[in-house]
């Protein structure tokens, strides 16, 4: 008896087994990667009709959604890229450039070749029975898609001094998948490669 209690005992040590806690937010990491993806492809190139070096006060107060921090940020830096000063306030400024976000999201599209997963109802309780997937090929892609857009006005008088059209930028991946088992393509959002020491860039 003692012999099977220590036996047990020591399974029991051999079986324990540890959990680990992990928080979770409302996007996963390759959703966040798409919408900066799509948000830096949007402000490629982006410039304003005014003198080189001017003061530019970027009035994001109507520029609202999730990832929208990180879009005002690469609109700044676009800005900057292209040889304008950012004013701290508008009273420091030459001119004031409110953005809008027309688009800061994420789309998925999934295309199946054979029967896709159904969901059927059996009786008037409203059970229902749920079929998998039987499919030879099938595909899927994730898009972050950004729009922005805006407008120029003097900063002491307030005058008009243009618009600036939607600026639209998209990032794609695309999985594919046969027969229900075999993956490939890319699988997740990369946020980009480069060399050690390769980090700076002078403006």
């Amino acid at each position: 008896m003692r012999t099977a209690l220590t036996l047990t005992a020591a399974a029991l040590t051999l079986a324990a087994c540890a959990s680990t806690t992990e928080s979770n937010i409302g996007r996963t990491a390759t959703e966040q990667l798409l919408l900066a993806r799509a948000s830096d492809h949007a402000v490629e190139g982006l410039s304003l009709p005014l003198p080189a070096a001017s003061a530019v006060f970027v009035d994001d107060a109507y520029f609202q959604g999730e990832g929208s921090r990180y879009a005002v940020s690469a609109i700044r830096a676009a800005l900057s890229d292209a040889g304008f000063r950012m004013a701290r306030t508008k009273d420091e400024a030459d001119a004031v450039f409110e953005i809008r976000a027309g688009a800061l999201s994420l789309e998925q599209m999934r295309r199946v070749f054979g029967l896709p997963d159904m969901r059927i109802p059996i009786n008037e309780s409203l059970n229902v029975v749920s079929l998998p997937e039987l499919s030879a090929y099938s595909y899927r892609d994730r898009v972050g898609v950004a729009e922005f857009s805006g407008f120029l006005y003097e900063a002491k008088t307030g005058a008009p001094l243009g618009a600036v059209l939607p600026m639209i930028g998209a990032y794609r991946i695309r999985s594919h998948k046969a027969f229900m088992v075999v993956s490939w393509g890319q699988q997740q959002a990369v946020p980009g490669q480069r060399d050690p020491g390769s980090s700076w860039k002078e403006f």
